[in-house]
C-alpha cells in the first residue's frame, strides 16, 4: 500500500505523489476536526445574532440556512467567515439578521437541526463576513500508513511546524472537476457568456486568481526563494498583517531577509486584480510575466473588479502548533512517535495544528503523504497541481477576506 518517500528531509525537495507514503483521510468524520478561531467576539447588543454551532456530515451553507429557518429569518441576511468540509466534525461561527424583540434561545432550543449542535448565541451590531477569522485549528487522524514509512513523514511535519511551507491553494480551489480556471479564462476572453449568480462569478474568478499565484509560487519554489523575500518584494508582517515594500537596494534589504528567515515576515504573490498593489523590480517582472501570458493586457482585468478587486497572498503558510501523536494517544512534540504495536502492521497518526485563513490542511498533509480520501468517490488527493488529483471539499474557502463563495 505504500511507495517508499526519498530519504530528504528538505520539504522544497519532497518527491511527487507518487513517491510519498499513502495516508488513509476521513475514514470518519472524526477524522477530521476543525475548529474555527474567530477574529472578535460579539459585543452582546445589536440586530446580528452570532450562533457557533459544531456539525457533522452538512454543508456550511446547508447549516446555516438551517439555523436560519429555525429562527424565522431570512437566509439571504445570513453571514459566516468560511466555508467547512461536509465529511468532518466542525465547529464555526454565523450571524443572522433578527429583530430585537425576538429572542433566539427559545426558538433554537425547540429547533429540530440534525448533524447541528448549537454552542453559543450572543447578538453582535454586524453581519459576519467572509475572511472575519484569524484561521483554524485542525485536528487529523490519518489511517493506514507502513510503519517504514513514519520516520521521514515524522521528520517531514517537524520541518513544516518549523520552516513553514508553500502556500499554494489546494484542489478545492479549483471547482469539483478543476475545470474552473479554463471557464474563467473563457469569460474574460469573451469566448463564454460568464455566470448571471454573483457568488459563480467569484468563484469563477477566484478559481483562475487561485491558478495564477500558484504558477507564481510554483516559479520561485524552482529559483529557491520562496521562503525569502527579494529587493523589489511586497512582505507581509506576521504579526500585524501589514504589507510594506522591500527596497531594490540599500542596508534594509539585508535586514528584511533576516526577518523572513526568523519567520517575522514573508513575501507576497498575486492575487490578481484591479486594486491588488504590484512588487517592484524581478518579484514585479515575474508577476507580469505569468499575468501577460494568460490575458495580455493586464488593464482586461479592470472589467471583472466585480468578482474580485485583487489583494496579496504569502508565498509562505506558518503551520502553528504542529503536534504527532499516534491514533488514540495523548499528542506529543511531531518526530517523537514511535510505532507500536505489530511492526508489520499499518499505523495511524493524529496530525494537529493551526493554519491562518486560507491555509488548507490538506495542502500541509499532502507535502508529506499521497492522500486518500475515504470520503469521496475519486480515489485520492495529491499535492496541488498534480495529475488526476481530485477536488474534495471546502476546508475553509476564505482567502485574505475574499467572498465566501470563493472555493
Amino acid at each position: 500500500m505504500t511507495t517508499t518517500a526519498p530519504p530528504v528531509a528538505d520539504l522544497a525537495a519532497a518527491g511527487s505523489p507518487g513517491d510519498l507514503p499513502t495516508a488513509v483521510l476521513r475514514s470518519s468524520p472524526a477524522d477530521f476536526v476543525v475548529e474555527e478561531l474567530p477574529a472578535y467576539a460579539p459585543s452582546g447588543r445589536g440586530e446580528h445574532v452570532f450562533v457557533t454551532f459544531r456539525k457533522t456530515g452538512r454543508t456550511t451553507p446547508d447549516a446555516v440556512r438551517a439555523i436560519a429557518l429555525a429562527l424565522g429569518a431570512d437566509p439571504g441576511s445570513t453571514g459566516f467567515a468560511g466555508m467547512k468540509d461536509r465529511h468532518a466534525i466542525t465547529t464555526q461561527t454565523a450571524s443572522i439578521q433578527l429583530p430585537l424583540a425576538r429572542d433566539p434561545a427559545p426558538l433554537l432550543e425547540q429547533a429540530e437541526l440534525p448533524g447541528i449542535e448549537i454552542l453559543a448565541v450572543a447578538r453582535h451590531d454586524n453581519k459576519l463576513k467572509p475572511g472575519h477569522l484569524l484561521g483554524n485549528r485542525f485536528r487529523i487522524a490519518l489511517r493506514g500508513i507502513a510503519p517504514a514509512a513514519l520516520p521521514l513523514a515524522e521528520r517531514r511535519l517537524a520541518e513544516i511546524g518549523r520552516a513553514g511551507m508553500p502556500n499554494a491553494f489546494g484542489p478545492q480551489r479549483f471547482g469539483r472537476n478543476g475545470d474552473n480556471p479554463e471557464r474563467a479564462l473563457a469569460w474574460l476572453a469573451g469566448r463564454e457568456r460568464g455566470p448571471r449568480d454573483r457568488r459563480e462569478q467569484r468563484l469563477l474568478f477566484s478559481a483562475l486568481q487561485s491558478r495564477w499565484f500558484n504558477e507564481v509560487l510554483a516559479r520561485r519554489e524552482a529559483d529557491g526563494t520562496w521562503s525569502t523575500v527579494l529587493p523589489g518584494d511586497l512582505a507581509k508582517k506576521r504579526d500585524t498583517g501589514g504589507l510594506f515594500l522591500v527596497p531594490l537596494e540599500g542596508p534594509e534589504v539585508a535586514d528584511a531577509e533576516a526577518r523572513a528567515a526568523a519567520l517575522a515576515i514573508s513575501a507576497t504573490g498575486p492575487m490578481f486584480g484591479r486594486k491588488m498593489r504590484w512588487p517592484e523590480g524581478a518579484p514585479g517582472a515575474l508577476e507580469l510575466e505569468v499575468l501577460t501570458a494568460a490575458i495580455g493586457d493586464p488593464r482586461r482585468l479592470d472589467a471583472f473588479a466585480h468578482a474580485g478587486e485583487g489583494t496579496r497572498r504569502p508565498l509562505r503558510l506558518e503551520v502553528d502548533g504542529l503536534e504527532v501523536s499516534a491514533a488514540g494517544e495523548p499528542a506529543v512534540g511531531a518526530g517523537a512517535l514511535q510505532p507500536a504495536g505489530d511492526p508489520g502492521a499499518e499505523q495511524g497518526i493524529v496530525v494537529s495544528f493551526v493554519l491562518p485563513k486560507g491555509g488548507y490542511a490538506t495542502t500541509v498533509l499532502g507535502r508529506v503523504f499521497r492522500l486518500v480520501d475515504a470520503s469521496a468517490p475519486q480515489p485520492s488527493v495529491g499535492r496541488p497541481g498534480a495529475a488526476g488529483a481530485p477536488a474534495p471539499e471546502e476546508e475553509d474557502a476564505v482567502e485574505e477576506g475574499q467572498p465566501g463563495a470563493d472555493p
